[in-house]
């Protein structure tokens, strides 16, 4: 039985790494949109305990019952257990970084960035709750996610590819193209960032008014709302005619493309939630997935631009074996 090789043992875990990351993101969204975000009151225990209660009666003294529910502590639990495992998961991802790939910066460096950023997500989430789930800390929190993903995806793709030097593209198309790749995934971190705020005034509303109906939370903060609804349209504008102007002007980079009208989709599909969520009272479930529509977003538009920085990937064509040389020859000419 034939060992797996270095580059697609490491793909194969960097890849199960970002699925696990974009799982975390959503069990995150559903933890903000169920209120289980101070379901555990410390960190990093719960209710002072490794393992939470199940019941009121088994509290330890020092908390307040009224404030216990078991369903939210456990899905903010559950939250940190999986929290727990994407950062296992990342330093194996290291580990196989450092082991077979150290000599080759681009998969090697956006791994160890990610493991240092998981352990700063670590410690900020448990300022988030100290500070009693204060906005720009939950936003902070969610870019901190988006990050790891983008680094994962920077390794993932260097790795498939088969080596780290290679030359960039160079044809002015391709750089217009890219810069605007870039553009339309900065709108995009203002849009999910403005989403969160969004949340938190929610949350501010229905504090000052505990008796405000479901219907009335977009209502009660009109500025922020028309701020995320309009910035909504321009980032579906920008993915839009970047698509098109793509399929004019780069019509051999299929690739590229191709991971773009993904992003075009999602962007129609994030815009269709944001309508359930303003006309149906904002249900959870649709909360849940329209942040998981946008940092899925943020991957295609990242992988879009790896796409565009780099030459057409002939190695994809090779033969397994073939692809398996290239990478050794790679990685000798790197050390």
């Amino acid at each position: 039985m034939r060992d797996t090789p270095p580059s697609r043992l490491f793909t194969r875990l960097a890849t199960a790494t970002t699925v696990a990351t974009y799982l975390l993101i959503l069990v995150g969204a559903l933890v903000r949109a169920s209120g289980a975000g101070l379901g555990c009151p410390d960190w990093p225990r719960c209710y002072g305990r490794w393992i939470p209660p199940l019941r009121v009666s088994d509290l330890p003294p020092g908390f307040d019952p009224a404030e216990f529910n078991a369903m939210l502590t456990w899905t903010e639990y559950g939250n940190r257990l999986l929290g727990i495992s994407v950062g296992l998961l990342i330093f194996a991802t290291l580990a196989v970084a450092w082991r077979r790939h150290r000599h080759r910066r681009l998969i090697f460096w956006p791994s160890l960035l990610a493991f240092l950023t998981v352990g700063f997500e670590g410690w900020l989430g448990g300022q988030v709750v100290r500070s009693g789930l204060h906005p720009w800390m939950i936003t902070a929190h969610l870019l901190g996610a988006l990050v790891v993903v983008s680094l994962l995806l920077l390794a993932s793709f260097h790795a498939r590819r088969g080596g780290a030097r290679e030359e960039i593209a160079a044809s002015e198309p391709e750089k217009k193209a890219l810069r605007l790749t870039l553009a339309a995934t900065a709108l995009l971190l203002v849009q999910i960032s403005l989403g969160t705020q969004v949340r938190a005034g929610i949350e501010e509303a229905v504090r000052a008014q505990p008796d405000l109906a479901r219907g009335q939370w977009l209502s009660a903060i009109p500025a922020l709302d028309f701020l995320h609804r309009g910035f909504s349209q321009v980032v579906l504008l920008a993915v839009v005619v970047l698509y098109f102007w793509m399929r004019r002007h780069l019509p051999a980079r299929r690739h590229a493309r191709r991971s773009l009208g993904v992003g075009v989709l999602l962007t129609l599909v994030q815009l269709g939630l944001g309508g359930v969520l303003a006309h149906f009272d904002m249900p959870a479930a649709v909360q849940v997935l329209h942040l998981s529509a946008a940092s899925l977003l943020l991957g295609t538009l990242v992988w879009t631009a790896l796409e565009l920085r780099y030459p057409p990937d002939v190695g994809a064509a090779l033969p397994r074996d073939g692809r398996e040389d290239v990478d050794r020859e790679v990685g000798a000419a790197d050390a």
